[in-house]
């Protein structure tokens, strides 16, 4: 009975942890609500608000692999308070997501004029103050992470790694996204980093198998890759596409196509190794997987590609066709058990 009321005192203390927290959370909600009164008395509200791209915190979701690998992975599991740390940890990611979408759209205004479409975005066409801004990029910061301080401790350092590499990709001197090829990995990067929130949301004493991670990384650049090639292709003007993104300056159409290509060999490369360690019967998914990688490259030959726009992907019946398949085959290869695959595993050679 004492450990058991010792159980039920802890789970209590929790709780009321996380009611503080989101208490907390609540207050400096309404610290920025009454923020961004004040802006609309000077500008259009929707403007601030759009910069934060709420639109894209589905992709957040990329954080949910992390989770179904470390309930996979690791045995004997406590995942109690999982529930409560995902909902932390997504509040943390979409919030720090949107510092990053604020800082971004801000420093980009002056090369965003330069494209077709972007040009028309809120920092580029309307007069947005500097100080509500910078003070929106603060206050998304630190709502992220304080959700995420109480989640976990890993999940507080990834997130806080997610906030510096929007620093990276951004900010000047490094201002990352100048430079070629690194400004696809220093972008594509954010995909590990998910990958690695949701593993720590479930677990704080393992750390995932590094070739899942690195599979994340390289399928996230070959997204960015083929992102950049359709822009690209859209501009058709290599002296525009260089105005409008440095890097193009040093890109060609043939370049970046064929770094696509090597990101995707490597993440099916990094998967495939990943598989045939922890759970062969996953290797049934690899043909979908590079099936999916084509025909994502096709919908970058489109006109107005959704290649260029990750948050529109969802408009693609057939991609979204492809992603339900893939899905299905990968729960299959973790839940289903195939013998005949453990052949794979054979070193010996088989006699003529």
């Amino acid at each position: 009975m004492t450990i058991y009321a010792l159980h039920l005192i802890k789970v209590e203390k929790n709780f009321i942890v996380y009611i503080i927290t989101l208490i907390e959370i609540t207050l400096v909600l309404e610290y920025l609500g009454g923020k961004i009164e004040s802006m609309y008395e000077k500008d259009n509200i929707k403007n601030y608000l759009r910069i934060a791209r709420f639109d894209h915190w589905i992709k957040q979701l990329f954080i949910l692999p992390g989770i179904v690998f470390a309930i996979a992975l690791v045995k004997d599991l406590d995942i109690g308070n999982v529930l409560m740390r995902f909902i932390l940890g997504f509040i943390s990611t979409c919030f720090i997501a949107s510092a990053n979408y604020i800082i971004n759209e801000w420093l980009d205004a002056e090369f965003d004029k330069y494209h077709p479409t972007k040009k028309f975005r809120p920092a580029v066409s309307s007069n947005l103050k500097a100080s509500c801004v910078y003070g929106m990029y603060i206050v998304f910061g630190a709502v992220g992470l304080l959700a995420a301080f109480f989640s976990s401790r890993l999940v507080f350092y990834t997130e806080l790694l997610l906030l510096i590499m929007g620093v990276i990709y951004n900010v000047r001197p490094m201002r990352s996204k100048e430079i070629p090829y690194l400004d696809v990995l220093s972008e594509s990067i954010n995909n590990a980093i998910r990958l690695l929130i949701g593993w720590f949301i479930v677990t704080s004493e393992y750390l995932p198998p590094v070739t899942i991670v690195f599979g994340f990384w390289m399928g996230g650049a070959f997204l960015m890759a083929t992102k950049r090639y359709a822009e690209y292709r859209m501009i058709g003007d290599k002296s525009t596409a260089a105005l409008y993104r440095k890097s193009f300056a040093r890109y060609s159409e043939q370049s970046l196509l064929v770094s696509a290509f090597f990101y995707a060999l490597c993440a099916v490369f990094f998967t495939g190794v990943f598989m045939v360690k922890y759970r062969v019967e996953l290797l049934i998914s690899i043909p979908v997987l590079c099936g999916l990688f084509c025909y994502y490259l096709h919908i970058a030959y489109k006109k107005d590609s959704a290649a260029q726009k990750p948050e529109k992907l969802f408009r693609e019946k057939g991609l979204m066709l492809f992603v339900f398949i893939f899905i299905v085959v990968v729960a299959i290869g973790i839940f289903v058990d195939i013998p005949v695959l453990n052949l794979l595993l054979e070193t010996s050679l088989i006699g003529a």
